[in-house]
């Protein structure tokens, strides 16, 4: 009799201790502001910002296989930059050309720097002065998606724009 009781004690806990876990894990609650970075997620970007680019301009471009010519999304992403850079002129920007997995480091570098200075071209003829923008070339060695797959080798096709301070040495 002891016994069976100390079981349905021990069931009761048990069965009290899923529920709060279910519970607590159903939680609304919202994350803290430093596991999104600053603002939160959710939040509206500050205008002129860095996150405000990245997320209302767009600091991607990608290309196809092989390619440095820009298609329709690219052009309408890299001519939102210029506008907002031209708004924006305390930055200065690099251009970080990517490529995909396949083929040779030493292919994939310059194809990378073709696709950075295709962007950098665009932004140039598009009232951005030539001196605010650096180049560089990451070809297959900074992936964003790894797999062998189209579904990564399609992500990690692009051109990144990374805004820097004013005060940045060029090189």
């Amino acid at each position: 009799m002891e016994l069976s009781r100390w079981r349905k004690a021990g069931a009761c806990v048990s069965g009290a201790i899923l529920i709060a876990l279910a519970v607590a894990g159903c939680s609304n609650t919202p994350k803290p502001e430093s596991e999104f970075g600053q603002g939160g997620r959710t939040s509206p970007a500050t205008p002129g910002s860095a996150r405000d680019f990245a997320v209302n301009v767009g600091d991607i471009v990608y290309f196809t296989t092989d390619s440095v010519d820009l298609s329709p999304e690219a052009t309408a992403t890299l001519t939102n930059q210029a506008r907002w850079l031209q708004q924006y002129s305390q930055y200065t920007i690099t251009v970080e050309g990517h490529a995909d997995e396949r083929g040779t480091r030493e292919y994939n570098i310059a194809l990378g720097a073709k696709r950075a200075q295709t962007v950098r071209n665009f932004l140039a003829q598009h009232g951005i002065n030539a001196a605010r923008i650096r180049t560089v070339s990451y070809g297959k060695e900074r992936p964003v998606a790894v797999c062998n797959d189209i579904s990564c080798w399609s992500q990690n096709r692009r051109a990144q724009t990374v805004l820097n301070s004013r005060h940045e040495a060029r090189s």
